[in-house]
């Protein structure tokens, strides 16, 4: 099997078997089939799926080393594309041989995040905080910022968030918002139809802690990865920023 070198891959690169392993072939299948459903709410994503705006990539379990370059990748194509195209990253996961649990797979998730904060090679954006408590916060790399948000068989009321048999998480650099940021009349509108349908599509309530970005009662980390019910998420982010840990240590000793 011969693989792209950074691992960045098109719509048309997803069911060719010289490049995909025969596992994530058939969770692009899923996640195609999903995204792709007619009721399906997010009509942003359905549209970047059917116009081929989205990219993909994978990860086995014991292989997550091309990942760094990979998110590189991806952010370089907003430096090439003008106008601005909105490209959203999804990442498969190598399945698991049973399915696990919500916190399982959350952990995972914040695990992925962590893995890449402490492979980059590049300073955190200085217009964003390095806390995750923080209201401006928002998960960083290669001086990018993201909205990155999970998605997992466990989900069982959520359906919105199950994408196969897949973790998957899907990375949003915030310069695709722009237009449509939640304090914005259009976005304000955008936002409020597509979680409507998400509702009927869940036979849920809106999770409690789904707001929008900037909202200074909002922490964005607890919309990451939310729960399959509408309790709100309590603790600490499971993400550690380098300087943080640097600082910690130096109390300690």
């Amino acid at each position: 099997m011969t693989v792209k070198d950074n691992y960045l891959f098109q719509k048309e690169d997803m069911l060719n078997p010289e490049l995909m392993p025969a596992w994530v072939m058939r969770e692009y299948l899923n996640f195609q089939r999903v995204v792709t459903d007619r009721s399906f709410p997010c009509y942003f994503g359905m549209s970047a799926e059917l116009k081929g705006e989205l990219r993909y990539s994978y990860i086995s379990h014991n292989d997550w080393s091309h990942l760094p370059q990979t998110i590189e990748a991806f952010i370089s194509l907003f430096d090439e594309s003008k106008p601005l195209i909105r490209h959203g990253l999804f990442l498969f996961i190598e399945p698991e041989e049973e399915e696990k649990s919500i916190p399982y797979y959350r952990q995972y998730f914040w695990n992925v995040l962590q893995y890449l904060h402490e492979q980059d090679t590049k300073p955190w954006p200085a217009d964003y905080p390095t806390d995750p408590e923080h209201h401006l916060w928002a998960f960083s790399f290669a001086g990018e910022p993201f909205f990155v948000f999970g998605n997992a068989p466990a989900y069982k009321q959520r359906k919105t968030r199950d994408l196969g048999n897949s973790l998957v998480l899907g990375f949003q650099p915030r310069r695709i918002f722009e237009g449509l940021e939640g304090t914005t009349v259009g976005g304000s509108m955008s936002r409020e139809k597509v979680r409507e349908r998400v509702e009927k599509w869940d036979h849920l309530p809106k999770h409690p802690n789904i707001s929008h970005y900037g909202d200074p009662n909002h922490r964005e980390w607890k919309q990451y990865f939310i729960g399959d019910d509408i309790e709100p998420i309590e603790g600490k982010c499971p993400f550690i920023h380098r300087l943080s840990s640097s600082l910690d240590s130096k109390i300690k000793c």
